[in-house]
């Protein structure tokens, strides 16, 4: 484990580079030695002992043919120690260990996020405006896992917490789909608009079950914090709550005890105001805002959907932020690249030597 790196790919690098020193630096007092020993033994019987002189052959130096052959001859030489040379660097780099490094934060994918929608007629474009930005961070989550509860006055949760980011996705994009228009200007008399009416009341279908009430936020908010699993596990948990806190009925728990269940579960509650301006600071926004800051969750208040985006950016980069102690090295061997060096070296060698002999 390392702690002073930055996240991220660190690129490619020689993990033993003294390995690949020593190789070279053996080849060449390999090459050494010999080329010492085959001079002593020249010395050893005598200048010109081995030399067999051939009369009247000087001019043969000038004879056009015996040169260009001398002269590939030598050529084929040099070939043969670059080859040697080349083939030797290869080997030593893949004994030293090519490879690539990254820096993860093996954390980063242990948090479970549960998006908790109020799908009460006020809620639907806060709703698709927050799916829509975590079908956006989907691509680029790695071991987090995330689920969907949505609620009126009863809760349905559209899928558990999952890393199965292709259902993720066709949900997400099920959802955004169906809130897309809103549903108080639907035509319920004329045919027009049945398609949209039968999308958007399958996805909050199981949302109404309960007739004596609607939006009852803490039983919404309470069924979100039981989403959880792997109670045993160290991983981060949060709620991103979407909701008007503005209360239909008597629900069985009130916003503040479903916090109170929340945090004694060790979960963060987010929170995002869905309300237009003339509706922040009455007694709902004020309870809301105070349920969520009490737990030390970040809390929003959405003018508009576009504030979603920002809202969602700095929860994930807390959760980041929160989790970025441990940062671990991972080493990857990419030996590949020198190991076809070597084989090409080798290659040519062979090559060259049969030139040489030849």
């Amino acid at each position: 484990m390392v702690t002073s790196l930055v996240p991220g790919p660190q690129g490619a690098s020689i993990l033993w580079p003294v390995v690949w020193v020593l190789v070279l630096v053996a080849l060449v007092v390999t090459g050494a030695t010999a080329w010492w020993l085959a001079r002593r033994r020249r010395a050893g019987r005598g200048d010109g002992a081995d030399v067999v002189w051939v009369a009247n052959s000087a001019y043969l130096a000038k004879v056009p043919a015996f040169a260009a052959w001398l002269r590939r001859y030598r050529w084929w030489q040099g070939a043969t120690v670059a080859t040697l040379l080349l083939a030797a660097v290869g080997a030593g780099a893949v004994a030293a260990r090519p490879v690539e490094t990254d820096v993860v934060v093996d954390r980063l994918g242990t948090r479970d996020i549960v998006l908790c929608l109020d799908v009460s007629g006020s809620m639907i474009p806060y709703d698709g405006a927050v799916m829509e930005v975590f079908l956006e961070l989907v691509e680029n989550f790695e071991g987090e896992r995330i689920a969907l509860s949505i609620f009126n006055s009863s809760s349905r949760t559209v899928f558990p917490l999952t890393d199965d980011y292709a259902l993720v996705r066709d949900e997400l994009r099920a959802g955004i789909s169906a809130t897309d228009k809103d549903p108080s200007t639907f035509d319920y008399t004329g045919g027009s608009d049945d398609a949209s009416i039968l999308e958007f009341e399958t996805f909050v279908a199981g949302t109404l079950a309960n007739r004596s009430g609607a939006s009852l936020i803490g039983d919404g908010l309470a069924n979100c914090a039981l989403q959880f699993d792997a109670e045993d596990t160290e991983r981060s948990r949060s709620i991103i709550l979407a909701t008007d806190n503005f209360v239909s009925g008597t629900p069985i728990y009130t916003l503040p005890q479903a916090g109170e269940l929340v945090r004694s579960r060790d979960i963060t509650l987010h929170g995002l105001f869905g309300s237009p301006p003339q509706y922040q600071g009455t007694p709902e926004e004020i309870e809301y805002r105070e349920v969520v800051e009490s737990g030390g969750g970040l809390y929003y208040l959405a003018d508009d959907p576009a504030a979603v985006e920002g809202m969602v950016d700095d929860v994930v980069a807390q959760q980041v932020v929160e989790l970025d102690a441990s940062p671990e090295l991972l080493v990857t061997d990419r030996p590949v690249g020198w190991f076809v060096v070597t084989v090409a070296g080798v290659g040519l060698l062979l090559v060259a030597l049969w030139r040489v002999k030849e």
